[in-house]
């Protein structure tokens, strides 16, 4: 007998809702919810391919535990112990900070993935925390903190409302949306032009996205910095600044006036190779447009001026006053956000309150750059021990990270590593320890960080669509214990560590006088709070305290987890809105236009008006039925389009002699690889373009479907040297590399 439940989909930002066929405990097939009030039916091949990524074979169905050098199936209480007992004997011996976190990025598709990482990194006191953030979006975290005070105040595109959407370094035809929660982008771009709008791709690859637009620009990879600077000095140059509204909120207009003024189009027009009529006439639309946005993402991101890009982004809505207004872009309102507090001065910002051991990195939002975590295991030096212990939750940084080959070397080298993985892949096959979560269709979920980066408010919640299998673990027990053990107080119930939380959350909130508990008292609270499990009260928590929270009954009709479990397709919470200058957490209460370390990096892209790459240079590119290294095990996922293939232009294939579909040889600072070339106008002269998550060809990990078509690990190509420096993000686009056919 079949039935249907509804699924939030976790494999990609988007967050559609899925309505599920279930039989038993398979799930044989999955479409668009169209009742969902986000979503409304729409699915891509990812979410219709739900049950295949559920049901893979190759999903590890219990923990292994190495004995004798081989990793073995064992108890789950054997495995804890054998956590406990390594992580523990390392931090009592060399420190905390010789415990290492890998977090990947499937962590922000699950609802443990939001809860506990953070409970464990304050448990554990470590400052060797490593996140696939630097090797995607830190640039935007750290300019936004930098602009804004707080480095998770992402302005998001009103993509529903906007007339002039100017798209960089972002491909969500591909990508569904990144840093940007759209369902259904495509229809969202193709409604955008049916009411007049414009659309314009900056891109050195012709995308699907760029073929949709009114105006495609093929910059040259890694100058997009220059290039909006030209912009935004043209706004200043012929008096077409208008912040508006947003004049009273800013700080430090007159100096961005002076640090970008000699960035004239005439002045980057060679190094972007984008001619100067052209960026001027860019800048005069994006002026002229009633409402618009400058969207940029992972493109403009991964490249060696990442972060002034991501700032030159928001300083462009600002200066044609598009910043918090309806049709610009604006900051989302998520459900479980703290509780707004009153406007004012704040903390602000800082960056470089620590630093990496071997090569002085500093610190950004509280991780160092994961393009170092090889050095830091395997590289003695006088500044501490180091990192000897690594616990990698939803991470494969052996693939996703520069020089793969070194920290494959270096994870042999640890004293103990425990990874929660629901495969044995590149990575998790050198872990002491391997934990692997039920398959998403037994697990909850909410998300957590994606609605806080949403194009329309909104509130969703799922239940699990089947009940947990015997002998399996839910994945936010299995993070819970990781805490215990990890902490230093392995055996005890795993609910504590949910009721630590709400201690700590509520006793704060009755004492903020803004909050809607204020001057309440906690264990009252504490029994007012429904769900079935600790994971569901902390949700009840963060709803009732939230922005449109009922305030533990001080507004009656907000929201809680009772009113969401009533609402099973979500509740639709309106449109963005105007938020300034509430969001703002600088030490002036202003948006600081011109941060010292922004002023302090603008000769460096002075400097890169003198430098022309000689030969190639590579960039990366998404696939529609991909999402990093974690779907390639998927049959349904893979072939066609989503293929391992070398991009080249016409010209370049016959200056070097390259055949369609022969064998080429790619050779970079930190190794070579082999793929086929696809000659294509896709990609414009002198950039080649290889995708990302490939090189699945390492032996000792369960990937089946995988190691037919491995693929080459683009990654391998890169030292690890190549960072930006405000935000330790590896450079992963625009960097030289030299190609010869293999004969």
């Amino acid at each position: 007998m079949s039935r249907t439940a509804l699924r939030i989909c976790p494999l990609c930002e988007a967050t559609c809702g899925l309505t599920l066929t279930v039989e038993g405990s398979r799930i044989t097939a999955a479409r668009g919810d169209r009742d969902d009030v986000f979503s409304k039916g729409f699915i891509c091949p990812k979410g219709a391919s739900f049950g295949a990524v559920d049901g893979d074979p190759d999903r590890l169905t219990g923990p292994l535990v190495r004995k004798d050098g081989v990793l073995r199936e064992a108890t789950w209480e054997e495995a804890f112990d054998a956590v406990a007992a390594g992580i523990r004997s390392v931090v009592e011996r060399y420190g905390p900070h010789s415990v290492g976190i890998v977090l990947g990025n499937p962590n922000v598709h699950t609802m443990a993935g939001a809860l506990y990482p953070p409970v464990l990194i304050g448990a554990l006191g470590t400052h060797s925390l490593f996140t696939a953030s630097t090797v995607d979006q830190m640039p935007k975290h750290v300019s936004s903190g930098l602009l804004f005070g707080d480095a998770n105040a992402i302005p998001v595109p009103d993509l529903d409302r906007t007339d002039h959407l100017l798209l960089i370094g972002a491909n969500p035809l591909e990508s569904n949306g990144s840093l940007c929660t759209a369902p259904d982008f495509p229809g969202r771009l193709k409604a955008l032009k049916a009411r007049g709008g414009t659309l314009t791709v900056i891109d050195p690859r012709r995308t699907r996205t760029a073929k949709l637009a009114d105006r495609h620009i093929a910059v040259r990879p890694g100058t997009d910095a220059l290039l909006l600077a030209a912009m935004a000095a043209v706004l200043f140059e012929e008096d077409l600044v208008g912040t508006g509204e947003l004049t009273p909120h800013l700080e430090g207009l007159a100096e961005l006036r002076t640090a970008i003024g000699d960035f004239t189009p005439e002045a980057v027009a060679d190094a972007c190779d984008v001619d100067a009529d052209t960026i001027r006439t860019l800048a005069r639309e994006l002026a002229a447009a009633p409402t618009a946005a400058v969207y940029g993402r992972i493109g403009s991101c991964t490249v060696a001026h990442g972060t002034l890009a991501s700032w030159l982004v928001d300083v462009l809505n600002i200066l044609t006053g598009n910043l918090d207004r309806p049709g610009g872009a604006l900051f989302p309102q998520a459900a479980t956000d703290r509780t707004p507090r009153p406007a004012g001065p704040g903390h602000g910002f800082r960056l470089a309150r620590w630093h990496s051991r071997v090569s002085q990195y500093p610190e950004a939002k509280g991780e160092l750059p994961i393009s170092a975590l090889a050095e830091e295991i395997d590289t003695p030096t006088e500044r501490g021990e180091p990192v000897r212990a690594l616990i990698a939750i939803a991470a494969n940084p052996v693939l996703s990270t520069p020089d793969g080959d070194r920290l494959d070397k270096a994870l042999d080298a640890l004293d103990f590593m425990v990874s929660v993985d629901p495969y044995l892949n590149e990575t998790s096959r050198h872990a002491t320890v391997v934990l692997p979560p039920p398959p998403p269709s037994q697990s909850p979920h909410h998300d957590f960080a994606f609605n806080t980066l949403a194009v329309r408010n909104q509130v969703r919640y799922t239940r699990a669509a089947v009940p947990l299998e015997p002998g399996r673990m839910a994945e936010t027990e299995i993070l819970a214990r990781l805490v215990l053990a990890a902490s230093g107080m392995h055996g005890a119930d795993p609910a504590a560590v949910d009721q630590l939380v709400i201690d700590q959350t509520l006793g704060k909130a009755v004492k903020e006088p803004h909050s809607p508990v204020h001057g309440r008292d906690p264990r009252e609270l504490q029994d007012r709070l429904s769900g079935d499990t600790g994971p569901e009260r902390r949700l009840d928590m963060m709803l009732r305290l939230g922005p449109y929270g009922d305030g533990f009954g001080a507004r009656p009709d907000g929201l809680s987890l009772d009113q969401l479990l009533a609402h099973p397709h979500g509740i639709d919470l309106g449109p963005l809105r105007p938020r300034l200058p509430q969001p703002l957490k600088t030490r002036s209460g202003k948006v600081e236009l011109l941060p010292e370390p922004i002023a302090d990096d603008l000769p460096r892209l002075r400097e890169a008006l003198k430098r022309r790459p000689d030969g190639l240079v590579l960039v990366g590119r998404r696939h529609l039925r991909s999402n990093n290294s974690w779907m390639h095990n998927v049959p349904a996922l893979t072939g066609g389009s989503n293929r391992c293939t070398l991009h080249i232009h016409p010209d370049d294939a016959e200056r070097l002699g390259v055949r369609d579909g022969a064998a080429v040889r790619l050779k970079g600072a930190g190794g070579e690889v082999t793929a086929p070339a696809e000659v294509t106008e896709a990609v414009r002269p002198g950039v080649v373009s290889l995708p990302h998550g490939w090189g699945h060809d390492r032996p000792g990990t369960r990937l089946s479907h995988a190691r037919k078509e491995p693929g080459a690990n683009v990654n391998q190509l890169l030292d690890g040297s190549l960072l930006d420096p405000l935000s330790g993000n590896a450079v992963l686009n625009g960097f030289p590399v030299q190609l010869t056919p293999v004969t």
